[in-house]
């Protein structure tokens, strides 16, 4: 038996444009002898539809969608592909199912709902599904197929030290008999699950001595990342079929044989990590009909970073660099700007803000007569800035893209209203340090950066001499405190414990802690690691807990 693994880039309620999609990887399907073609979870409708799911009209093309697709499905190759199934009037409990129909000659002849519905993070499935009331492998071609649907693979009990769920429904699958284990998925990328995906699916299809085929969605959807890598194991968990990650692919499988399609891997996390963003970039300015791009240049890594990937995600001719110095910005940093544009081949402009800095200080001498200046006059500077980019965006019709990382959004160190501005927070989710690898990534490519901005101390130039290292502590440090703070849920004991300084430490999560009202005004931001500011982080801002 053959199996096509339809790595797609689904949008969300574009049903034909979807059905488009499945036709082509069909095609494709069909061209290289497969039995059956894998699409992602929902790729019908896409995902996640969010409250999308709530609107009669969305669930009626859901299902005019299924109906032409089960109508050209008459050539011998048959589909299972993800939709939400209306159940058949509920006396309780919720009206949709996250399903998979397996389509075969113009008939649907399964139907399989998803068991465990994942309620923490970015996910909140509980809000619209209903569980599988049953679970049974379904019939194909002198094989039990196990069907699942991402997380119900996810609960491993040999593999997690304490599985999420009470019940594992592989193993109710292989009880009944299910001899290849098949699961669509639409499962978020981070940096580090590409390495433990991997070793998590391998480990089943060991546990099992099944063979396991697993199909992931790729692209950009809103803050979250597909990153497709669709892979197919041997029932001794070897890997023998593997998809591209970051792009739309097909991969043919031959389970019997137990060999298939090998894509290459790409062993830095760098890398991979700047192919999501520039992935996650271009389907978000697509999906909220961008064709071009806005990026504040400061001379400093993180905007160069921004703008690399912009240029990247959209074409340099669609991007647009714009520098606002002040009577604080180095020539240097000037300089830096304008190389980086020159480099990439954005188009580029310059636009003092002293003039208008100026006259706000004048405007406001009376009312701050008597007081010393202090980030009050600091700020006033990033909104001037952010005031002249909404503007430029407003009317060249450019996706303004904000430029903060995570190290400085995590402690504060964005101006609301100035640096924050924009409508896609592209390296948001990226510590600084990484930021410096993708750096550092783009620049063995071709290098783009000056190496000027690479070396020279980071700072928001806001006043004279000013560097970031004066308010916080050196990089290394602060990312290694945020990632054990933030994604691992550490607090200040354990921190401490870990080796770090009891006065830094404190100091670190007070500004993590008097941020968030910050985080919560910020635009979307791309997630690429395991907790990000965003929708799968939900912190009270008025509270007191010191921890």
């Amino acid at each position: 038996m053959k199996i096509a693994l339809g790595q797609i880039d689904p949008t969300i309620g574009d049903f034909a444009g979807n059905l488009r999609l499945i036709e082509q990887a069909a095609a494709g399907a069909r061209r290289a002898g497969a039995d059956l073609l894998v699409l992602p979870e929902l790729a019908l409708c896409g995902y996640p539809p969010r409250d999308l799911l709530e609107r009669d009209a969305f669930l009626a093309a859901s299902d005019r969608a299924l109906e032409r697709l089960v109508a050209n499905t008459r050539d011998g190759l048959a589909i299972l592909v993800g939709f939400p199934e209306t159940l058949p009037a509920p006396k309780a409990g919720r009206r949709l199912a996250n399903a998979a129909a397996l389509v075969e000659d113009g008939h649907v002849v399964a139907i399989r709902r998803k068991s465990l519905l994942p309620f923490y993070d970015v996910f909140d499935e509980w809000r619209y599904f209903e569980p599988a009331e049953s679970i049974a492998p379904v019939p194909f071609r002198g094989h039990g197929l196990g069907i699942s649907i991402c997380e119900d693979i996810w609960n491993d009990g040999d593999f997690w030290p304490q599985p999420l769920y009470r019940e594992d429904p592989i193993a109710k699958l292989v009880s009944a008999g299910a001899d290849v284990l098949v699961n669509i998925a639409a499962s978020p990328y981070t940096v580090g699950k590409r390495h433990l995906r991997p070793r998590m699916l391998g480990a089943v299809a060991k546990h099992w001595r099944r063979p396991l085929v697993f199909v992931n969605q790729v692209g950009g959807q809103d803050d979250l990342v597909f990153d497709g890598s669709s892979l197919a194991f041997d029932a001794r968990g070897e890997i023998v079929a593997r998809a591209a990650e970051h792009r739309e692919d097909l991969v043919v499988v031959d389970v019997e044989a137990g060999r298939g399609d090998m894509r290459p891997f790409v062993a830095s996390d760098a890398r991979s990590a700047l192919e999501a963003l520039v992935l996650g970039t271009r389907d978000y300015a697509r999906r909220c009909g961008f064709a071009g791009a806005l990026v504040g240049l400061s001379g400093g890594i993180d905007s160069a970073v921004v703008a690399c990937i912009a240029s990247r995600a959209l074409g340099a001719p669609n991007v647009l660099g714009v520098a606002m110095p002040s009577r604080y910005s180095s020539e240097h940093s000037r300089r830096d700007a304008a190389d980086l544009a020159k480099n990439l081949g954005i188009e580029f402009r310059e636009i003092a803000i002293e003039p208008m800095f100026a006259a706000y200080l004048e405007a406001l001498a009376p009312a701050f007569a008597g007081r010393p200046p202090d980030v009050t006059e600091e700020n006033l500077q990033a909104r001037i800035r952010g005031a002249l980019l909404m503007a430029l965006s407003n009317k060249f019709g450019k996706l303004l893209l904000s430029t903060g990382n995570k190290s400085e959004i995590a402690t504060g160190y964005c101006t609301l209203y100035g640096d924050t501005n924009g409508g896609l927070a592209v390296i948001s989710d990226v510590p600084k340090m990484l930021v410096y690898g993708i750096a550092r990534e783009i620049n063995a490519e071709h290098p783009d950066i000056p190496e000027s901005t690479l070396t020279k101390p980071p700072s928001a130039e806001l006043r004279p001499g000013q560097v970031d290292q004066d308010s916080l502590p050196p990089y290394d440090v602060l990312d290694q405190i945020l990632q054990a703070h933030v994604e691992e849920g550490l607090d200040a004991q354990a921190l401490v414990a870990k080796g770090f300084e009891p006065s830094v430490v404190e100091k670190v999560l007070r500004l993590v802690r008097v941020s968030e009202y910050k985080r919560r005004q910020l635009p979307p931001g791309l997630k690429i690691t395991g907790k990000a500011f965003g929708t799968g982080r939900r912190y009270p801002i008025a509270q007191g807990f010191r921890g």
